[in-house]
Formats: C-alpha cells, sequence, structure tokens
C-alpha cells in the first residue's frame, strides 16, 4: 500500500484519511526518511489538517536532478522529431531549482520566454553506482512526485544545452507529497495520467501508457551506465505536448536555415514573443498526477508565477 509523505520546514508527516500524522525521525534530507521508512509506521495517532501545514518540496536539496529529453511521442511530434527515432538522452538540473509545491515561480528580468512541463519525478531510494544492472525499476524507486521543469527557452535554445535555462532557483517546483510505493504498485505507473493547466484551462492532458517513449526501467538501465544515483535523487521523466514552446512550420523551418544563426533566433524569437502560452506574470500554473481510478495519486501542486523586476 502506497504511503503519501509530507514535509514542512521542520518535520515529516504521514498523510492519512483522518489527516496528517507527524513522522517521529530526526531526518533532515529525503535520503535521511528513506533510510529511516520504520519511523513512518510510527507516525503519531493524532493528526492536524492537512491544509493547516505549510508544505514545502518533499525532495531536499542537494541532490542530483536528471531528466529525460523528449520522452512522450505527443511532445516529440510537436517539436518536429520522429517519435520513432528519438533517442534515449537525458541531462541534467541543478538542485537548487527545487521549490516547494505552492511556492511562487521567479522569472529572472533577462528571461522573456518562461514554459512549463509537468512530469512525474522518480525519487531514487537505493544507490545506484555506475554499471549497475537493474533487474526492476521497482528495486530502486522509493516514489513519485509531481515536478515542473521550468524552462527559460529564450536562453535554452540558442545556446543548445539546457542546464542553465532550467536551473534558476524555482525552476523545479516538486511536491506536494511523496509518495512511497509497494514494489507492485510501481505497475500502475503506466495509468497515470498528467495535466497542467494554467489560469485555470488545461494545457497539458496525457496517459503514460498511451504516449511514454522510455519507461523507468529502461530510463534507469541507460542512466546507470554512466551516472551514479543515491537515495534521494531525482529523475523527471519527460513531458507530454501543451508547452508553449511547439515547432515551427516545416515551410518555415527550410527557410531559417538558410539564414545566419544571430538572425534566424531574432526572428524566431520575435515570432514567439507573440504567443500568449509563455507563462506571464500573476500565472497561476497547476499541476496534478494520479490515475484515473484515484488510486495512485501524487496531489497537485500549485504555483503563482512572478517576474522579478
Amino acid at each position: 500500500m502506497s504511503l503519501t509523505v509530507l514535509r514542512t520546514a521542520d518535520a515529516w508527516y504521514l498523510a492519512t484519511p483522518a489527516g496528517a500524522a507527524k513522522i517521529p525521525t530526526a531526518a533532515k534530507t529525503t535520503a535521511e526518511l528513506l533510510a529511516d521508512r520504520a519511523a513512518i509506521s510510527d507516525a503519531a495517532t493524532n493528526t492536524v489538517p492537512v491544509a493547516s501545514l505549510d508544505l514545502v518540496s518533499p525532495v531536499t536539496a542537494p541532490c542530483r536532478v536528471v531528466a529525460q529529453m523528449t520522452n512522450f511521442t505527443s511532445h516529440v511530434t510537436d517539436a518536429g522529431m520522429d517519435p520513432k527515432t528519438v533517442p534515449l538522452t537525458f541531462f541534467r538540473k541543478a538542485s537548487g531549482s527545487i521549490s516547494g509545491p505552492f511556492d511562487d515561480v521567479v522569472k529572472p528580468p533577462h528571461v522573456r520566454l518562461l514554459d512549463y512541463e509537468v512530469e512525474i519525478g522518480l525519487v531514487i531510494g537505493r544507490e545506484i553506482p555506475v554499471g549497475d544492472e537493474i533487474s526492476a525499476p521497482e528495486e530502486c524507486v522509493a516514489g513519485l512526485v509531481v515536478t515542473n521543469d521550468v524552462s527559460a527557452r529564450d536562453l535554452q535554445l540558442p545556446q543548445t544545452q539546457f542546464y542553465e535555462a532550467k536551473s534558476y532557483p524555482t525552476f523545479t517546483p516538486a511536491g506536494p507529497a511523496l509518495v512511497l510505493l509497494e514494489g507492485h504498485e510501481l505497475k500502475r505507473f503506466a495509468d497515470l495520467r498528467l495535466r497542467l493547466s494554467v489560469n485555470g484551462t488545461v494545457r497539458q492532458n496525457a496517459v503514460v501508457g498511451d504516449d511514454m517513449i522510455y519507461r523507468p526501467h529502461e530510463a534507469l538501465r541507460a542512466l546507470a551506465r554512466f551516472q551514479r544515483l543515491d537515495p534521494g535523487d531525482l529523475v523527471l521523466t519527460g513531458t507530454p505536448a501543451g508547452t508553449a514552446l511547439s515547432a515551427p512550420p516545416k515551410a518555415v523551418e527550410k527557410i531559417a536555415a538558410l539564414l545566419p544563426p544571430a538572425l534566424k533566433w531574432k526572428l524566431f524569437f520575435k515570432g514567439q514573443a507573440k504567443n500568449p502560452k509563455y507563462l506571464a506574470d500573476g500565472d497561476v500554473v497547476e499541476a496534478t498526477i494520479s490515475t484515473d481510478d484515484g488510486a495512485l495519486d501524487l496531489g497537485t501542486q500549485r504555483t503563482i508565477v512572478r517576474y522579478r523586476r
């Protein structure tokens, strides 16, 4: 049976039908909590309303944050690529980008095009040394969490690398809950639906089983060939179509290919600046992940976009 763990600045809680029960643990980090799983079963019998808690991210920094690129068929197609040939690739984000599920997403002054990507986060439960053979994902995935891979597109694309564009503080909201799974429950992974709305309008809505290209087992086996992972590390598994950024028409791509890079990007971003889907100051972003029958529910995060002047 899954366990829904919540975190405040000074304590960990277990969510129960009656409310949030405090977990008797000295753990300060996600890794320490996972090492003290027995304490979760000893959670207090008295509870407080979940709504009364000031929740922070259940994934603590520092940790490794690794993300899969273009891992949903709909997103790959929307990016103008062929899902049949897209490789299994990864990029890193700074763990300083992790923020709480209800914290503001803060756009730096120099960023112009702020985008969103709802993603399922895998929280690693054991050491995975380089070269480790992973027979099944349930042996190393402790739980799942809602994440939003916030992206500064006007930095990401011309630089042809993702690290800076996705690593600013508040660019990885995580939570509200860390849902710890029993091994068999990870088999419901394919039934999870990812949804993201902006100001109440749904932008992203897809089921893993219908859309995800590389599932956790394949991804973690590939990652273990070169990247060590430890308990508490976070692996983001990609996003479906519906982000603000989409590929230009083929005819436009062909014309742009003939232009000098500086002019090409100038014209591209001039056009993107007219796209109303990029996040604006005051926008409310809600991201939720669950199975349609509610048997597995990672919760809903609600963040507000703030432009730093």
